[in-house]
């Protein structure tokens, strides 16, 4: 798998000055955690689940999760088991025919006894998947985090390889401040004992913001729900520490995918759309309220979040542009890491200081997504790297700048 393959060579020339790496289910996990991306959460009971997935993976998509827990009625839930036995196996069908590309294919689960019931029942379709997400994962969850553990343990041996948890935190006793700090060493504990097995801590900003009976509107991010965004900011303190004790955290559900009427002005700058003659683009970004997407994957990452949950096949080009390291992040993390003794330096493009001591974890992390998602040309912007994928998708011709590039040595 790999991020981008679905552009055009020519296209992925003029993006990309260090292009995306390839990427397997046998990657570490930090690797693949950062390959997420956008996953695409859609409900069981869809009956063309299997035709999405082909249509989809051809489009840029890498992970997805098929949700038996709450986008399903609980009277639909047993209808729901058997529509995705049947799509599976026919996902499964389609990949070794190749009819679909192969891509991070997961299954939200209500309960363990479900998990172990619904693997006897996929047969071959269990080969397609990839893991579990395991919704409700608090101190004092029904059922206990380790149950839930346990049974992707037994899923795992029982299919002789690695099979990996998405724990959700998205519970009251994480949100609420008196129980969160006590949740979370808990939730940590757990995890710590299953680490070969756990991906990534998954963050449930709609049931969290369920607790209080908010809901996030278009024009505001997760991270204008002050109550939601104290509990995000601890989740990551205590699970997502880089010291080798966290896990990768990755960003909330967008829930938008459509927009009425706008009460506040964009933030979206008209000038990079009309420097590039797209500006049919950003209205339909605005349209289709992707502006507000964008302003939250960007504090997503400020605040140490990587990939993003989606609910709509157009969240997915600008989660992925949005990941796509800029050239400038680029030099700047390449002469932190090339600074072994330590020291402050002016960055390449004179607008910032770099401090190779503090700055190296930091650094660190750009590496790691720019393997996923490569490294832009110098010039090239979110804007060319979104329309480069609608010219692949819809072949609607945009013409991406040709711009002088920095002379910049790329390791190897």
């Amino acid at each position: 798998m790999q991020h981008f393959s679905h552009l055009p060579p020519d296209a992925r020339e003029r993006l990309f000055l260090r292009p995306p790496q390839p990427v397997g289910p046998d990657a570490p996990p930090v690797v693949l955690a950062h390959a997420l991306g956008a996953t695409l959460y859609c409900p069981a009971t869809r009956p063309a689940m299997a035709a999405d997935l082909a249509r989809l993976s051809g489009r840029g998509l890498l992970s997805a999760v098929a949700c038996l827990e709450d986008s399903v009625p609980d009277d639909r839930v047993t209808e729901a088991e058997e529509v995705l036995v049947g799509q599976l196996a026919q996902h499964r069908r389609d990949v070794e025919d190749g009819l679909a590309r192969p891509l991070l294919l997961f299954v939200r689960v209500r309960t363990p006894d479900q998990l172990r019931c619904l693997a006897e029942r996929l047969g071959d379709g269990l080969e397609r998947v990839a893991g579990f997400v395991l919704p409700k994962f608090g101190a004092h969850g029904q059922p206990e985090p380790e149950e839930h553990l346990a049974a992707v343990a037994e899923v795992a041996r029982a299919a002789g390889r690695r099979m990996w948890a998405m724990p959700v935190v998205e519970t009251a006793d994480v949100l609420h401040r008196e129980t969160r700090l006590e949740a979370l060493l808990r939730v940590r504990d757990v995890l710590a004992a299953h680490r070969e097995r756990v991906l990534a801590v998954r963050t449930g900003a709609t049931d969290l913001s369920a607790v209080h009976g908010l809901r996030r509107p278009r024009g505001t991010t997760v991270w204008d729900v002050r109550v939601v965004a104290d509990a995000l900011g601890d989740v990551i303190n205590v699970l997502g520490r880089l010291d080798g004790t966290g896990f990768p955290v990755t960003g909330p559900v967008w829930e938008h995918f459509t927009s009425g009427e706008r009460l506040f002005r964009t933030e979206l700058r008209q000038t990079p759309f009309e420097e590039n003659d797209v500006r049919e683009l950003r209205t339909r970004l605005l349209r289709d309220d992707l502006d507000g997407l964008l302003r939250e994957v960007e504090l997503d990452r400020v605040n140490g979040l990587v990939g993003k949950t989606v609910i709509h096949p157009s969240h997915v080009p600008v989660v992925h542009a949005m990941s796509v390291v800029p050239h400038e992040e680029w030099c700047d993390a390449r002469d932190v890491l090339g600074a072994g003794s330590g020291g402050v330096m002016a960055s390449a493009y004179g607008n910032k200081m770099n401090e190779a001591k503090p700055h190296r974890a930091w650094a660190e992390r750009v590496l790691a997504r720019a393997d996923a998602f490569g490294v832009a040309r110098e010039g090239i912007s979110v804007v060319d790297v979104v329309a480069a994928q609608v010219d692949a998708v819809e072949g609607v011709r945009v013409e991406l700048p040709v711009v002088a590039q920095r002379s910049v040595e790329v390791p190897a």
